[in-house]
């Protein structure tokens, strides 16, 4: 966005003359040293400007200073510092040219000869409670400028910017008076960073999120998509969107040097973003800040800038632990489709049914159940209201209910979006009727008509879908997704999604790296919730592979495919790996009798608080989560073996708990002996400190119940 003006100030300051003057300081307010992070060029401003040269600045704030006086005082001092760090975003806009706005077709203007006609300032500090999360209880608390622009047609936009603790928050609010549609050809906003550091992400893609994930040089970064994670100098920071809801999804371009430059996914005609009517908001631009990587995952920003929730009603919403006919298709011992391999029969089903009333799991999951399966890889027309012949759904459902157990249903779509929309109300009313309030969906193929996954078009669709499930009462587990970006606060019913690379890689190619469950949380997991379908105990497939019906269907390469951790870290990662609805992935048959499966019988899904610990991106992490009175941590590392004290001062004080410890054997190692394990019990209180010692691959559980 070029000259944007406003009147100038009458006294102007250099940069280093403003750092020198008392409680005027524009270091965003956040906890620790945030002086050399490095971040985002011009201290806090999250933009890339064209000129960098020092602006001036009033040594003074504005003589109208009632509102700002007003504002609560953050941290316990002069709050003036506080309206300060939103001044020096407004000071950006004195004279300068940005990398910032939109381009539109069909002469709109959305960035060219915008002028500042005011500023608004407002502030907020609420908590507020959803149904299930990693933290049941959320704290919004921001500082808050609207920066109200206009051009000589009377387009009006809004740049409304929100500080938190721990990141900013921006979006663009437009309103462009005499069209009736608005066509987005780009996006101008750019994120520079001052300095080298190293990253974490994909690659950009507007089809698929399974990618592995690369630890880089900022500055070699060419694209990525979101969140990004990256540190400089001292400070961790990922970049991110919040509320994507009518808009496509955001990626990054590098630009030259540490520059990057927001890309969205396109309409099969190249227009980015088609708006009916002149008005329209973005979805928020974030960066995420934190002194320590954990800090990245602690934080609720994401959260915090989508919408209240919208449902009349939550109750039927809970999170669920979940068993399902589905690995053996994966592994080659079932099928999808019905012939003499088929999984989803009715004699199968009931007995995943007994295993979860017998094992306090409350659900069980079952693909390949409906017609529509024999096509795959053709017209892929699934039909999901018909099941195959030898899945009686009735007599399934009546027995799930006898039992206590909930089924959790399955959508596959195969990338056929119109086929799935024409049906979809039919479908949920038919699951409903049957008792069945949670499905699983995917997206696995190309869309028609040239449509991209990650474009508006799908954001769309995927829309429609929540809101339809919400209709119906139903909650969605959502494999090939739109990214999270928090509106689980507004659809709770929209309670976890794939969204990367999950547990069936490892079934057909050369699998996900150790590395790779100790990056998600710093990465992907910042978004929202993965299903990704931890807990196979099996980890060298012995059984399948002395299946003599066993046919592989999938294979990537040449290697005999595995899990590529110890068996605790498998254990571990149910904890790690959050999901209100978490699954033990592996066939039942590996779990009976085993007695590390007493630890997700005694798992509660539906926590209340969370918190991780300590962890390095792609290195290890530990995380402990709380639900009710019962405590549950996880910890795991990645090819390198090491050992990392946990206090356990967040364990209610003047209570002793049974802690049982899910731990590597001394002899473990992922590649040699991955399912070498020990259980080992003792008590403890929150004084004492855990030594948790985890080999290469591996990671450690314990799980602590209250004496």
């Amino acid at each position: 966005m070029a000259a944007w003006t406003s009147k100038p100030p009458a006294r102007r300051i250099t940069d280093e003359q403003e750092d020198q003057q008392e409680g005027q300081s524009f270091k965003p307010p956040v906890a620790d040293n945030r002086s050399d992070t490095g971040i985002v060029h011009q201290r806090i401003n999250p933009l890339r400007l064209r000129n960098a040269k020092s602006q001036s600045l009033p040594v003074q704030p504005p003589q109208n200073d009632v509102l700002a006086r007003s504002w609560p005082d953050i941290h316990g001092r002069d709050n003036r510092s506080q309206r300060w760090i939103l001044l020096d975003q407004l000071r950006h806009f004195r004279g300068l040219s940005f990398d910032l706005g939109f381009l539109a077709g069909k002469g709109v203007n959305l960035s060219e000869g915008m002028k500042v006609v005011g500023t608004e300032f407002s502030a907020a500090d609420e908590t507020w409670t959803q149904p299930w999360g990693e933290n049941k209880s959320i704290r919004n608390h921001y500082n808050e400028m609207a920066v109200c622009l206009s051009d000589e047609a009377d387009t009006k936009l809004t740049l409304r910017f929100r500080v938190f603790d721990d990141g900013v928050g921006f979006r663009y609010e437009y309103e462009v008076a005499g069209v009736d549609s608005i066509f987005v050809t780009d996006e101008l906003t750019s994120f520079n960073m001052a300095q080298d550091g190293i990253s974490w992400s994909i690659p950009a893609n507007y089809e698929t999120y399974e990618l592995l994930y690369r630890t880089q040089p900022l500055s070699k970064t060419d694209n990525a998509n979101t969140p990004m994670t990256f540190k400089v100098g001292k400070t961790y920071a990922s970049i991110h969107e919040a509320a994507l809801t009518d808009f496509p999804e955001m990626t990054l371009q590098n630009t030259g040097g540490c520059g990057f430059k927001s890309e969205l996914a396109p309409w099969p005609d190249g227009i980015k973003a088609k708006i009916e009517g002149g008005s329209f908001n973005t979805p928020w631009r974030t960066v995420q800040i934190a002194s320590k990587a954990v800090g990245l995952i602690n934080s609720a920003l994401i959260l915090n800038l989508n919408e209240p929730c919208v449902l009349e009603s939550t109750d039927w919403i809970r999170p669920m632990k979940y068993v399902g006919i589905w690995w053996g298709m994966h592994l080659g011992v079932e099928s999808w489709v019905i012939n003499d391999r088929h999984g989803a029969t009715t004699e199968n089903a009931k007995r995943y049914i007994d295993f979860a009333a017998a094992n306090n799991i409350e659900a069980v999951m079952f693909e390949g159940w409906n017609e529509g399966w024999e096509n795959w890889g053709g017209t892929q027309n699934f039909d999901y209201t018909k099941p195959y012949a030898d899945f009686d759904i009735k007599e399934i459902a009546a027995y799930a209910r006898k039992k206590g157990v909930e089924i959790i249903g399955h959508h596959e779509t195969g990338g056929n979006i119109c086929n799935y929309e024409n049906q979809l109300d039919k479908a949920y009313e038919w699951y409903a009727d049957l008792g069945i309030h949670s499905v699983k969906t995917g997206y696995a193929g190309g869309l028609p008509n040239g449509h991209n996954h990650h474009g508006q078009f799908n954001v769309r669709h995927y829309r429609n879908v929540v809101k339809t499930a919400a209709k119906y009462r139903t909650t969605l587990d959502v494999h090939e997704p739109i990214k999270d970006t928090g509106i689980r606060r507004t659809y709770p019913n929209m309670m976890t999604r794939e969204g990367a690379r999950g547990m069936e890689w490892n079934a057909w190619s050369e699998g996900n790296p150790p590395e790779h469950h100790v990056m998600l949380p710093f990465t992907r997991l910042l978004g929202g919730p993965m299903d990704y379908t931890p807990g196979i105990f099996d980890v060298l497939y012995k059984r399948a592979k002395n299946n003599p019906d066993r046919k592989k269907w999938n294979m990537k390469d040449s290697k005999d495919c595995r899990i590529n951790t110890t068996l605790a870290k498998q254990i571990a990662n149910w904890v790690i790996l959050y999901s209100p609805l978490q699954m033990a992935a592996d066939m039942i048959e590996n779990y009976e009798g085993h007695p590390a499966f007493r630890f997700f019988r005694d798992f509660d899904a539906d926590c209340d608080w969370s918190e991780a610990l300590a962890g390095e991106p792609g290195e290890y992490v530990a995380i402990v989560r709380k639900a009710k009175d019962k405590y549950f941590l996880g910890a795991a590392t990645d090819e390198e073996a090491r050992s990392i004290d946990v206090k356990l001062d967040f364990l209610e004080k003047g209570k002793t708990y049974a802690a049982v410890i899910y731990a590597d054997g001394k002899d473990a190692d992922w590649e040699t002996n991955p399912e070498s394990y020990e259980i080992i019990e003792k008590q403890v209180t929150s004084d004492d400190t855990l030594t948790i010692v985890m080999a290469k691959g591996g990671g450690q559980a314990v799980s602590f119940m209250p004496i």
